[in-house]
């Protein structure tokens, strides 16, 4: 990927003072992600629902476009399959340490309320299968521990290839794919 840049630490504190109004920021989170915590101005375009031709339309005649996830990494494999499919069209650049780097800068974001990030979800169901898995294997059969040991084998690979499986599946689970209400519809006038 040639034309994405990595924004960082010291960059993330420049973005808002060189005018967010020339480039776009596109967060490719899962709604529920975007509803809990999003920077202001930014676009939602799930990287599950990732159209490159909607996020051309999108662009317009924008110079950049800065793509941003909760940690970067969603946000790199986004940027790279709009550069194959846009090419060199617009710059493109990806907010190293993604929303969670904004927030610890001390950028404002725009919060929700009551929303379950996908990383508590995880950590949620991983941990509830782990404990099914031991109160069945000693309360009903033996076999039941092969569930913890099948999930403790999940987070391990997780960790050693930066991927979750489970929470590429709980991010297309029907109430994280809700669709925030346009800020017109939102108490207050704001999302």
């Amino acid at each position: 990927m040639n034309n994405s840049t990595a924004t960082s630490g010291e960059s993330i504190r420049k973005v808002p003072a060189a005018g967010i109004g020339n480039a776009v920021l596109l967060d490719v989170r899962t709604p529920a992600e975007y509803e809990e915590m999003h920077i202001e101005g930014s676009v939602l375009h799930p990287l599950t629902e990732l159209d490159p031709r909607e996020v051309k339309t999108l662009l317009g005649n924008a110079p950049e476009c800065v793509v941003v996830c909760a940690s970067g990494q969603r946000a790199m494999r986004a940027a790279e399959r709009l550069q194959k499919e846009l090419g060199g069209a617009v710059k493109l650049s990806v907010l190293d340490g993604g929303v969670k780097a904004w927030d610890a800068a001390g950028m404002p974001l725009i919060r929700g309320k009551g929303v379950i990030s996908l990383e508590r979800q995880v950590r949620i169901a991983a941990g509830s299968f782990v404990l099914t898995g031991v109160v069945l294997g000693f309360l009903v059969n033996p076999a039941w521990f092969a569930l913890s040991g099948f999930v403790g084998a999940g987070l391990v690979f997780a960790g050693v290839t930066d991927t979750c499986g489970m929470g590429m599946l709980l991010a297309r689970m029907p109430w994280n794919n809700r669709r925030p209400l346009p800020s017109c519809c939102v108490k207050g006038g704001r999302a």
